[in-house]
């Protein structure tokens, strides 16, 4: 059996992969595909929250390689760049539980 964060890694591909190819390279996104992605499944950075100005900026800035779509290393670093956030985030949260430092 998976350990939760095996289980988390098999969820960024295969998400990934759900969205990719269903228009153009099966193996990255087009704008279309980040846009449905976002909405679907991090609505919080959803494009419906975003206007095109904002969207135009966070596909420029995810497209190192200007290509014009998202492939799956670039997908990587902008999940890992949210998770970061939501570190820093939760850091500065109180909890009910105090950590161990």
């Amino acid at each position: 059996m998976a350990s939760p964060l095996e289980q988390a890694l098999a969820m960024m591909v295969t998400t990934f992969h759900k969205y990719s190819g269903k228009e153009g390279d099966k193996y990255k996104l087009s704008k279309q595909e980040l846009k449905e992605l976002l909405n679907k499944e991090l609505p919080v950075f959803g494009s419906k929250q975003m206007d095109d100005a904002e969207f135009k900026r966070l596909m420029n800035d995810l497209d190192h390689d200007k290509d014009s779509e998202v492939d799956f290393k670039e997908y990587v670093c902008f999940l890992a760049c949210i998770t970061m956030g939501f570190n820093e985030f939760f850091r500065d949260c109180p909890t009910k539980q105090h950590r161990k430092k």
